[in-house]
C-alpha cells in the first residue's frame, strides 16, 4: 500500500500528462495494485451483504482522468482514489461501502450509505423517515459511534411538505445519507487494512439495507 500511496502523491504533485507518460510503467503497476486491493474489498463486502454479489473491479473503481470540460481546474488527473462497492456497481444509485485515499491532503476515510440520490429516491427515504423515524434513527446509530453522519450540503431549512415537529425531523434536511469514519495513514498502511475496513463497514449493513429498500421502492414506482 505504501508504494501505491507514494505514487498517488507524486502524481498529485506532478499533475500533467508529460509526467504520467514518463512514469507509465509505475502507473500501470499502481493500477494492478489497486485492482488487487479492490478485489479483496469486494470479496469482503460480499461476505456479509449478498446484494453486492457478482461485482467486478471495474464496477467499483474510478477512472484516473478528470472531466475538465466544464471546470476551471484543468488538472487532468484525480488526486484521490477510492473503491465503492454497492448493488449493481457504482453507477446504480444504490447505497454501499466505500474507502477513500487522498494522500496529497492526508485524507483517508471509510463511508457507508447513499451519496447524492435522485429526487425520487430522496423523497422515498424522507417518506420512510416520516413513517418510521425511530427505525431510521436506530439504523444510523447501528453504524457505531466512530461513524459520523455527514451533514455537508444539508438544507438549512426544513424541506417543503415536511414537519419540523416530527420525531427525528432533522434527518429531513439531508440530501445525501452517508456516515463516515476518518482514518490515519497508519490505518491505511496496516497489513490488515482491508480486513479492518470490512469489519468496520459491516456495521453499516442495517443502514444500507434500509436505504436500498427505499431506493428499490422508488424505482418500482417509476
Amino acid at each position: 500500500m505504501k508504494e501505491l500511496l507514494d505514487f498517488y502523491l507524486r502524481l498529485s504533485l506532478n499533475n500533467n500528462k508529460a509526467w504520467l507518460d514518463a512514469h507509465r510503467d509505475e502507473y500501470e503497476e499502481s493500477k494492478k495494485k489497486l485492482a488487487a486491493i479492490a478485489q479483496e474489498f469486494i470479496a469482503g463486502v460480499e461476505s456479509f451483504d449478498t446484494r453486492c454479489n457478482n461485482l467486478q473491479v471495474k464496477d467499483c473503481t474510478y477512472r484516473i482522468n478528470r472531466d475538465i470540460r466544464f471546470s476551471a481546474d484543468k488538472r487532468p488527473y484525480k488526486d484521490w482514489h477510492g473503491v465503492y462497492v454497492c448493488p449493481g456497481g457504482k453507477k446504480s444509485g444504490m447505497a454501499g461501502y466505500y474507502f477513500h485515499l487522498e494522500p496529497v491532503n492526508e485524507l483517508f476515510f471509510l463511508s457507508g450509505g447513499l451519496y447524492n440520490p435522485t429526487r425520487e429516491v430522496l423523497q422515498s427515504v424522507r417518506e420512510h423517515i416520516m413513517l418510521e423515524p425511530q427505525e431510521f434513527h436506530e439504523a444510523v446509530l447501528s453504524c457505531g459511534s466512530d461513524f459520523t453522519l455527514n451533514w455537508d450540503g444539508a438544507l438549512k431549512r426544513m424541506p417543503r411538505g415536511y414537519n419540523e415537529n416530527d420525531p427525528h425531523s432533522e434527518y429531513y434536511r439531508l440530501k445525501s445519507f452517508e456516515v463516515y469514519k476518518p482514518l490515519t495513514v497508519d490505518d491505511v498502511l496496516d497489513k490488515d487494512f482491508i480486513k479492518n475496513a470490512v469489519a468496520h463497514l459491516k456495521r453499516c449493513l442495517q443502514f444500507n439495507e434500509l436505504l436500498n429498500n427505499c431506493a428499490e421502492y422508488a424505482q418500482d414506482i417509476d
